[in-house]
């Protein structure tokens, strides 16, 4: 049975990072490239964002969970245990404070599209500032790829 939990730590270690990497740099510039209507783009984008939170958060639950089993009260001396706990500090920022308020904008600017109305700074700034989140996030689950495997000896 140990080795199941070990396979099912590794799947949502990967899943969790690939979908970062895979949704963040590959298939966001691909829509914002690929379609002439940048809003659509957006919404699209934003939807496969949200998706991927929700895969944080479900990947880190049972990460957590598993090193708790495994190694009790020293998973908290672990730089893993702490690896997840930020990346998923920062799922939850993204889900529950950041996009909820782009959402938020966007309403408000309606019928014009945000970034044709006067939130359109505060637009960007929050934009940046998920950017940059996401970004830290995507370099912590390469860290966290490196060091899961001392885990998993």
């Amino acid at each position: 049975m140990r080795g199941l939990s070990e396979y099912a730590f590794q799947l949502a270690l990967t899943l969790w990072v690939g979908a970062l990497w895979v949704v963040g740099y590959l298939v966001a510039p691909t829509l914002f490239a690929m379609i002439d209507e940048r809003s659509l783009a957006g919404n699209v984008a934003g939807r496969l964002f949200a998706s991927v939170g929700w895969v944080g958060v479900s990947c880190a639950a049972y990460m957590l969970l598993f090193l708790a089993f495994r190694q009790g009260w020293a998973a908290f001396r672990g730089g893993v245990f702490w690896l997840v706990v930020l990346m998923l500090g920062l799922s939850l920022a993204m889900l529950f404070g950041i996009q909820p308020l782009m959402a938020q904008l966007k309403a408000e600017a309606w019928p014009r599209e945000v970034m044709d109305s006067v939130l359109r700074d505060r637009f960007a700034t929050w934009h940046g500032v998920s950017s940059v989140l996401y970004l830290v996030q995507s370099v912590l689950g390469l860290l966290l790829l490196a060091a899961a495997r001392r885990v998993l000896r």
